[in-house]
């Protein structure tokens, strides 16, 4: 892992062995009792790709001294393991089972806040969907949890990614993570130093295969392994109808656009909608002194002042 700025994540890291001798990093962080037990109200943050926890550091911090803010980096990315496709599938399922053992593992049986970006929306919620009563709110950030829209297909970036030379972009050159640092903020241009931070974990070849395989479970056609598991959560989101949720969306993200935005209006028509015109994919970044007061009113609350 090349080195970064740790003091843009001032967090105790934290491993789970989730078996196979994989392990996965995540940080516990909150008020504790006497003897060391975290005693928030807890909140699950999941990534996508090409990111991971350090998306959410912002938000931790804003939220840390009131609840119990844990944030886990999927397999192969962050500062998780990163095995070959022997030791470990890359699909969307085995994401969602994951979640499932972490939360088993740390015990999380009061109901929970999920907050979810990128890819995360479709794991986070696969799990949700099967755990409903365990969430208690939900904030989602230009995500989806549904197969494509209709009126949608694939960006030609994303589908490059899916072929050869797409292969020796992404794990040769590092060209999706590096790329995402530039194009994912619209309002300002991300600094050297947060860059440099969202890379740090894929530095070769071998650490960068989930940056591939996170895109290459994207289903863009029924005949896709994943279709049926993504299809199944989309029509299992309306479980969710009177969830106090709240949806923030960056209105430049090239890949989470208008259809998507408009799909999550219709399947959850009582969500409060912070929309930002302006801000791009990383709309926690892009947006920070607006976005983290909203959320951290909400999730305190379940209401907006402002959405």
């Amino acid at each position: 892992m090349k080195p970064f700025d740790t003091s843009l994540y001032p967090f105790t890291s934290r491993w789970f062995d989730r078996g196979g001798g994989l392990r996965m990093h995540y940080v516990d962080e909150g008020p504790r009792d006497g003897q060391g037990k975290p005693v928030g109200p807890p909140i699950l943050f999941l990534h996508g790709n090409p990111s991971w926890s350090f998306y959410f550091r912002n938000l931790i911090m804003a939220l840390r001294d009131s609840h119990r803010c844990i944030a886990l980096d999927h397999i192969g990315m962050g500062l998780s393991d990163k095995p070959n496709d022997k030791a470990y599938s890359y699909t969307l399922e085995q994401r969602i089972e994951d979640v499932q053992l972490f939360v088993d593992k740390l015990r999380l049986k009061q109901p929970l806040t999920l907050i979810v970006h990128d890819w995360g929306g479709m794991i986070g919620m696969g799990w949700a969907v099967r755990q409903p009563r365990q969430v208690a709110r939900l904030v989602l950030l230009n995500t989806a949890a549904f197969p494509m829209p209709r009126s949608k297909s694939l960006p030609l970036a994303l589908g490059l990614t899916r072929t050869p030379v797409g292969t020796l972009l992404v794990r040769g050159l590092n060209a999706f993570s590096w790329t995402a640092t530039r194009v994912g903020c619209k309002r300002k241009a991300m600094s050297r130093a947060v860059a440099q931070a969202y890379t740090a974990p894929y530095d070769s070849w071998a650490t960068r295969i989930a940056t591939l395989r996170f895109v290459q479970d994207i289903p863009v056609s029924r005949d896709h392994p994943t279709y049926g598991m993504v299809q199944h959560v989309g029509d299992q989101v309306m479980l969710f109808h009177n969830t106090p949720t709240l949806i923030v969306w960056g209105g430049k993200d090239f890949v989470f656009d208008a259809p998507f935005l408009a799909t999550w209006r219709k399947l959850l028509p009582n969500a409060h909608v912070h929309y930002l015109a302006d801000a791009g994919h990383y709309v926690l970044e892009d947006a920070a002194d607006e976005v983290v007061p909203l959320i951290g009113e909400f999730v305190r609350t379940g209401q907006v002042s402002q959405a």
